[in-house]
């Protein structure tokens, strides 16, 4: 084989780790990149930005104006970990939008525009361990489900959100659950928010930080401003004795429908009385016509008797005499 054969493999390799090395160089306009990062902070982007490195595992959007995650373009980072997003102007579209980087471990989306978290925004995320989407004031419901899968999660920040209520079962069920940002929200101490007081005060989960002190109760007026594993006891006490407006509505709906109840069954007991009481006289009154009947055949039988005993009693006394009697005789033939 000639030199010239020889060498066209290796410039052949050449070229394409030449390839390689300027897909891992390129860059997108604005942003600075390093091993396996993209950061692209405070550039005041107002889309996702395009060429980014493909074996890139660091991505920083933090402090601009994006709007929307394109889920295609994302999943072409199969091996993104971190992804911080926080300061944009992400909005409540982000289901199904973290299809295709089930690798993610860091997902930071504080000071965003999020309404609320559903079972599809995050349940692809498998390994995800920390999970930041505090300071969104519009964020006001978070699904009971909506971190099903995310069973890897440790940290867990909704500080200073519209939330009012979070249900128990919401963090319960993370068994890896180690920090939980709560303070600075709306929370509405009532009776179905027992359930997640009880839990804080008996769980592992550290809650304290800078602003511990700020997880208190903003309604009802009584225990506002109170720390809430410390209302436990006072929302207790008012839970099993405070009646609210709709319990006395509802205890005079079972006081009238125990009344109402109870008059058509006293109506339709004074029914059946006074049936039965008419089929028992009439039954009476046939018994009783029965027995007449009986006796005025047995009295027209006994007023017949004596005169029949009379001419027996006779024929016996002339049988016996062996001669006729003169009553005998005297009968008409």
């Amino acid at each position: 084989m000639s030199s010239s054969g020889r060498s066209r493999p290796l410039s052949l390799m050449f070229l394409l780790g030449m390839g390689m090395a300027s897909e891992r160089t390129s860059c997108p306009s604005r942003c600075s990149c390093q091993y396996l990062e993209v950061n692209c902070t405070g550039q005041q982007l107002q889309e996702f930005p395009a060429a980014i490195p493909l074996d890139t595992r660091q991505l920083i959007l933090a402090a601009n104006n994006v709007s929307y995650l394109p889920a295609v373009e994302l999943s072409f980072l199969a091996d993104l970990v971190y992804l911080d997003c926080r300061k944009n102007l992400l909005g409540d579209d982000l289901d199904f939008t973290f299809i295709g980087v089930a690798k993610l471990v860091y997902l930071d989306l504080s000071f965003n525009n999020l309404t609320q978290v559903t079972f599809s925004t995050f349940s692809h995320l498998l390994s995800l361990v920390v999970l930041k989407i505090s300071d969104n004031p519009n964020l006001v419901a978070i699904e009971k489900d909506a971190f099903a899968n995310n069973t890897w999660l440790r940290h867990l920040d909704v500080s200073r959100t519209g939330l009012t209520f979070l249900d128990t079962s919401t963090v319960r069920d993370l068994p890896n659950l180690r920090f939980l940002g709560l303070s600075d929200n709306l929370w509405h101490c009532n009776c179905s928010f027992l359930d997640f007081i009880t839990w804080m005060t008996e769980s592992n989960v550290h809650f304290s930080g800078e602003d511990a002190d700020n997880i208190t109760c903003y309604t009802p007026e009584g225990l506002r401003a109170l720390k809430m594993p410390a209302v436990e006891a006072q929302l207790h006490f008012n839970c099993l004795t405070q009646l609210y407006k709709q319990d006395y509505i509802f205890l005079c709906l079972i006081g009238f429908c125990i009344f109402f109840a109870g008059t058509v069954a006293a109506w339709l007991a004074g029914i059946c009385a006074v049936i039965y009481e008419v089929h028992t006289s009439k039954r009476e009154e046939e018994e009783d016509t029965g027995r007449r009947d009986q006796l005025e055949e047995v009295r027209s039988e006994t007023w017949e008797r004596p005169q029949h005993l009379a001419v027996v009693r006779e024929l016996t006394k002339a049988f016996l005499a062996r001669k006729p009697s003169r009553a005998y005789w005297d009968q008409p033939r």
